[in-house]
């Protein structure tokens, strides 16, 4: 039996343009990659070399201009739009640098969310449990506006995890917080990768978080000029 591990991640060649008053635009340029199953990975470079959009190809909330990519064995170049949010529905969570919670929502309710559109049963159980995870339990019926930045940013988390994902994303994920807050969130997101061995995909500038992944790139104006491990 092979002990290579199993890709979740499988990037090749993938280019992406825009259309604009001025022409064409090339965002990306001849990017690939491959993530493992289990791995931490981090995407960095400065504002504007491509890490959001290389973020959203991944996940499939955009496609590619050329090249393919492949996640969890699905070429998302070949499905729908509706096919692709069924995808991110089962296997992926997202975590970005604003919260996205719902402020007429308690924190339960927040995480609770995902589970519901899906209609689990047991979406109030889980999510008890995964606030509980983030260390949230007591806090749990306060709603987003009585949370500080960090607690905030750790129920995002637990509603992230709450169903399973293979796969997190994490765009910029302290981004709005302190420097200490942003040391707990980044544990924490690294705490629930070893534990769960959900594959964990970071964009960032900050070269000391990325330092904490197991593998990471560099993009410069779209390229891949760098790639190291820890």
């Amino acid at each position: 039996m092979s002990n290579t591990p199993r890709l979740v991640l499988d990037v090749r060649d993938v280019s992406k343009s825009v259309h604009g008053p001025e022409g064409r635009l090339d965002i990306l340029d001849g990017v690939g990659l491959q993530v493992a199953e289990g791995e931490s990975f981090a995407i960095v470079g400065a504002s504007g070399s491509g890490k959001t959009t290389l973020l959203g190809l991944l996940a499939g909330l955009d496609t590619p201009s050329t090249g393919s990519i492949r996640l969890a064995d699905h070429a998302l170049e070949s499905m729908d739009e509706e096919a692709r949010a069924d995808l991110r529905r089962r296997l992926v969570g997202f975590v970005f640098q604003s919260f996205h919670l719902l402020p007429a929502l308690s924190a339960e309710e927040n995480v609770m969310l995902p589970l519901e559109l899906e209609g689990d049963t047991q979406a109030r159980a889980k999510a008890r449990a995964a606030l509980e995870a983030v260390g949230l339990a007591a806090r749990r019926r306060h709603y987003p506006a009585q949370l500080s930045g960090g607690e905030q940013q750790r129920v995002a988390i637990a509603r992230a995890f709450v169903h399973g994902p293979r796969l997190l994303f994490a765009d910029e994920p302290t981004g709005n917080l302190d420097q200490r807050t942003g040391h707990h969130v980044t544990d924490l997101l690294f705490a629930l990768n070893r534990d769960h061995r959900t594959t964990l995909v970071l964009v960032t500038h900050d070269v000391q978080l990325a330092a904490r992944c197991g593998r990471r790139i560099e993009l410069q104006e779209g390229r891949v000029v760098a790639e190291a491990r820890a």
